[in-house]
């Protein structure tokens, strides 16, 4: 699952949002999270259940205290699991990631805290291996959902902690993480 442009689209959509501070007043920021994704599925008649490290990078517009859109790119990592089938040993491994664009909707508690949802849609493509050898190479568009809690620590940046269920198909990874955003 090499995607060398994703990258390049994810800058290019980084540095096209820019301009968007002078309008939004100070609303432009970034942010970027480290978590962990789960998943528990069937796959080709195994049972998946297994966690992986994952990584989301988003930038995105805070139109008010109460709405912002956002687009991101999210990794789940990669979900591995071993099976021992009649002596012989089966080795699954599941990849995924892609790009969001949503909305969040926040509730600010106090200067510095608030709490969040967010939905919209995941733009996504995977990878499914047995023994190293590829199974299919799934892509989709499907919702995202989530909430969570952010922290001010000064006027731009805040900590921010969130779980997010990401539906894949027909299956669903849960990721739980912690992250910043940087406000401009």
């Amino acid at each position: 699952m090499k995607h060398p442009n994703k990258a390049a689209v994810a800058a290019t959509t980084i540095l096209a949002l820019a301009p968007l501070t002078a309008i939004a007043d100070s609303g432009f920021y970034v942010g970027g999270s480290v978590g962990s994704a789960s998943l528990t599925d069937d796959f080709d008649g195994f049972d998946i259940d297994d966690d992986s490290t994952s990584f989301r990078l988003t930038a995105g517009w805070q139109i008010n205290d109460f709405f912002s859109l956002e687009g991101g790119y999210h990794n789940f990592g990669e979900l591995e699991q071993s099976f021992d089938v009649g002596g012989n040993p089966i080795d699954i491994r599941l990849k995924a990631d892609g790009f969001t664009l949503g909305a969040t909707g926040s509730v600010p508690l106090g200067q510095s805290f608030a709490l969040f949802g967010r939905a919209g849609a995941f733009f996504w493509d995977g990878d499914a291996e047995i023994n190293n050898i590829s199974q299919a190479r799934p892509e989709d568009t499907n919702l995202y959902f989530g909430g969570g809690a952010k922290v001010a620590i000064s006027d731009r940046l805040a900590l921010v902690g969130d779980w997010t269920r990401y539906e894949l198909e027909d299956t669903e990874s849960d990721v739980i993480s912690l992250g910043f955003t940087l406000g401009f």
